[in-house]
């Protein structure tokens, strides 16, 4: 070999060497892929991502878990997720909470603007105000009669302080004029189970979490949150036909990795989001939970997730939120 080829090599091998995503992403993944969700079992966007897991395995080659960790209104598994080592096997799940919390807590163990990258917003969530058949009330006007009689004594579940169940609920008692007792669970399905059970009166349940006791009439689905009906409860209005003009409450969910991940690797992950939510089969399944696909591009997952902290600031200060 001539000296000046040997040159040419070795300055090819020192730029390789020097963008470990390059080569990240070449053999991007390696092994088991992990995605956190922040709650228990049986919650929103438990059942989404465990729809999309088989499918994602699919894709990328590798198996896809997803590994609960619920607590501390999403901060812990979230924290989790920032820091795990950047190379794309560990992914958190945001949600509707991921916007609120920098307005409510004093301090976060991670920084939501600079610890985790957007991949992409997966689902929109619809949430259905559900009530225990016990509850003498068959619609959203006929409640808040009942809680405006019974100030403090009807309670109602959530996934957690200041989890989309809690933020739903207060805004509703904020621009109804009612009082309501918050009784947080850790997650949205212990959170069903405790209503399905009759522990507490009612919660602003996700469709996916609730739809099946809906339809066994073990609960009482009284009115959607969005401004829209939903297709899996046509005949559910919306909280806003059924008396408190104006309301609306939605829950989403997206995918984030750790910062630091190579924008190769970033790019194959979306890839593979794009891929699998664009299936009509999958579309059709997520739809039939009650969920909306999504699938937006990095850039429009991170302006989303700007117009959440300032919107959710607002509302916070305006409605008085707290985190008990």
């Amino acid at each position: 070999m001539s000296s000046s080829l040997l040159r040419v090599s070795v300055a090819a091998l020192a730029a390789l060497l020097a963008c470990p995503g390059i080569t990240a992403a070449q053999s991007y993944p390696t092994r088991t892929i992990r995605i956190i969700v922040p709650y228990a079992p049986g919650g929103s966007t438990d059942v989404v991502f465990r729809l999309l897991a088989p499918r994602l395995s699919e894709d990328l080659g590798q198996t896809v878990v997803v590994d609960n960790r619920p607590g501390g209104s999403s901060t812990i598994g979230l924290d989790l997720a920032a820091k795990s080592p950047p190379d794309g096997h560990t992914w958190g799940t945001p949600n509707i909470t991921f916007g609120a919390n920098p307005s409510l807590m004093k301090k976060m163990p991670f920084d939501s603007e600079k610890d985790l990258v957007p991949v992409s917003q997966v689902t929109v969530v619809t949430m259905v105000l559900s009530l225990h058949p016990s509850v003498p009330a068959r619609s959203v006007k006929q409640l808040i009669v009942l809680a405006k009689a019974r100030p403090g004594e009807l309670n109602f579940g959530s996934a957690g302080n200041a989890s989309a169940n809690h933020l739903a609920t207060a805004k509703f008692m904020h621009m109804s004029g009612t009082n309501l007792t918050h009784v947080p669970y850790k997650g949205g399905g212990p959170a069903v189970i405790s209503l399905v059970s009759g522990e507490t009166s009612m919660l602003f349940a996700t469709i996916p979490s609730a739809i099946q006791h809906i339809q066994s009439g073990r609960l009482r689905g009284l009115a959607v949150s969005r401004a829209q009906r939903n297709p899996a409860l046509p005949d559910v209005p919306t909280v806003a036909e059924a008396g408190v003009t104006g309301y609306e409450a939605i829950e989403w969910n997206g995918v984030m990795v750790p910062a630091g991940t190579p924008p190769a690797v970033v790019r194959r992950i979306h890839q593979a989001l794009s891929k699998v939510l664009a299936a009509p089969a999958m579309k059709e399944r997520i739809v039939g939970v009650g969920a909306e696909v999504v699938g937006s591009s990095p850039e429009e997952f991170t302006a989303f997730i700007k117009s959440e902290f300032s919107a959710w600031a607002r509302v916070i200060k305006e409605v008085g939120i707290t985190v008990e």
